[in-house]
């Protein structure tokens, strides 16, 4: 009775499976079913293919593995050594997730799905499951999800967090793009790929509130973070009783115009909900959400004067000058 060489118990879900005899004889029976694709696999190379149907395994169906093993003595001799690897060329539905950080290095946390199927059988035989070991689904499976993952991260670093947030769908377009080029590479069709979820830390969410209000420039949102930050500095180093009166000296110089620009501190005002210092033309507490109505915000505007060698506005109880150092009387 002749050899039979099929994909058994086959699920909806599989994508790759491999007949586990190694010797396959001549005039052996393949049956390859409707959306599936055998592939003779041998010395980590992909060789013949076949389509849907019943195959008699002879010298004419097989010239290029016929062609390797002629090479070898008696070639003709049965059984000769051979994987066979099906492969479902139906469409599949994979997850994505993954860490990334844009230009400004600001962590991204993305998650999806994607949808691809098997194009070029032996090119995927050869850089898939051959080239990355991947003989069973699960294997396939976690190889994709990981090159999706690293060329996602890849693609998104070229973004600032802006973009990201506020231009999605191009932004996803590209992603999908790049990632149809890649995966032709390895013999896939990536149908389609949807971002369903995308996330930053607390701090750069504050940032990108600020950025898309429009009412300050990313200059100015990174001076309010530098702000939040040396106050909460100074309160772990002074204690919570002296921080505020401190840092209203420490402030002002921090919201400095640019060199160049007006050479005037911003005016500050604190929060009726936190009591943070924050630009008087704020509509919302940058510290802590607070909607900020007209008026109800107390003005604060800390005493300063001008370096008398460089003319740089410092705090009034400042002892040297921020921008060159010289001591003020």
């Amino acid at each position: 009775m002749p050899q039979v060489i099929e994909w058994t118990n086959a699920t909806a879900d599989d994508i790759v499976w491999r007949y586990p005899v190694e010797d396959i004889t001549w005039g052996a029976q393949l049956i390859v079913r409707e959306y599936e694709t055998a592939v003779f696999f041998r010395d980590g190379k992909a060789y013949d293919t076949f389509g849907p149907g019943r195959h008699m395994l002879t010298t004419l169906n097989l010239p290029l593995l016929t062609s390797v093993l002629s090479r070898i003595a008696g070639f003709q001799q049965t059984p000769f050594k051979a994987n066979v690897i099906f492969l479902s060329t139906k469409q599949f539905a994979g997850k994505f997730g993954n860490r990334a950080q844009t230009t400004e290095l600001a962590p991204l946390m993305t998650f999806g799905s994607f949808w691809f199927k098997v194009e070029d059988a032996s090119l995927f035989v050869n850089e898939v499951v051959g080239g990355q070991n991947a003989y069973s689904t699960p294997d396939v499976n976690n190889f994709l999800r990981g090159f999706i993952n690293e060329k996602m991260i890849d693609v998104l670093s070229k973004y600032d967090l802006q973009t990201v947030f506020t231009k999605l769908d191009e932004t996803s377009n590209e992603v999908k793009a790049n990632l149809i080029d890649y995966f032709r590479r390895l013999g896939v069709a990536m149908v389609d790929l949807k971002f369903e979820g995308i996330d930053t830390t607390p701090e750069f969410r504050d940032r990108l509130f600020w950025l898309k209000s429009g009412r300050v420039s990313p200059d100015e949102v990174i001076r309010m973070e530098t702000v939040k930050e040396a106050a909460k500095e100074l309160g772990k180093s002074t204690g919570g009783g002296a921080a505020l009166g401190a840092g209203m000296v420490l402030i002002p110089p921090l919201f400095q115009a640019p060199a160049g620009g007006a050479g005037t501190s911003v005016v500050l005002v604190i929060c009726p909900k936190c009591q943070a210092q924050i630009p008087s033309t704020s509509k919302f507490c940058p510290n802590c959400g607070a909607g900020i109505g007209s008026g109800q915000a107390q003005q604060s505007t800390p005493p300063v004067r001008k370096c008398p060698k460089c003319e740089t506005v410092v705090a009034a109880g400042a002892t040297f000058c921020q921008n060159c150092g010289t001591k003020l009387g």
